[in-house]
């Protein structure tokens, strides 16, 4: 898996992320990958948003080229609010199922909604948001993380938050994950952007 973290301070918001992939017990670690980032940019109506993915190395590639197509098309890619995204992973779940062959009944049986089977952290200009795999989206005011490392990265950004800005506080995080969990390596990588506003 993975530790992936967002964090906001005043208007500034940070995603962090550890650089290890794993393969069941094989560790493919940063200096013989040549893609070990799990985070990337995609261009929105709103300025530059970082997308960052756990789970399936799979999920990145499809992720990142689908995302790209919505930001290349003419309406734009919105991850302005908590609305705009759970509407660009509504309209994202069936071009997964048709142009990329995602299996959706791979969910938990009596699961209410067929499963995207993603799970990605945003940090756009319109704040924090997590989308978990029946595209249900959540919000965040001051922190998040996700991933195996993410209970070491919530207690770590818990302590430190009113003493770091949001990039040391993000990178602090997935270093907790780094230090407790076994799938988590680093180096960490890390990106920050502004605030469209500061509500």
């Amino acid at each position: 898996m993975s530790t992936l973290t967002a964090s906001r301070t005043g208007t500034t918001v940070a995603i962090a992320a550890e650089s290890l992939t794993t393969f069941e017990d094989t560790r493919l670690p940063f200096e013989n990958d040549a893609a070990a980032e799990k985070i990337f940019p995609v261009e929105t109506v709103q300025g530059t948003a970082y997308v960052g993915v756990v789970g399936y190395v799979a999920h990145f590639l499809v992720l990142q080229q689908a995302l790209g197509d919505f930001a290349a098309s003419e309406e734009g890619l919105d991850l302005g609010s908590r609305e705009a995204v759970f509407e660009t992973f509504r309209q994202l779940h069936p071009i997964l199922k048709e142009a990329y062959y995602l299996l959706p009944e791979s969910g938990q049986e009596g699961d209410p909604y067929e499963s995207s089977q993603v799970s990605v952290l945003i940090a756009s200009p319109g704040g924090i948001f997590g989308v978990y795999d029946m595209r249900e989206v959540h919000a965040y005011r001051r922190f998040w993380a996700m991933g195996s490392g993410f209970p070491y990265a919530l207690g770590a950004m818990w302590e430190a938050y009113d003493r770091l800005g949001a990039r040391a506080l993000a990178e602090r995080g997935v270093e907790a994950g780094i230090a407790f969990d076994r799938s988590s390596a680093g180096p960490v990588l890390s990106f920050e952007l502004e605030l469209a506003t500061d509500d």
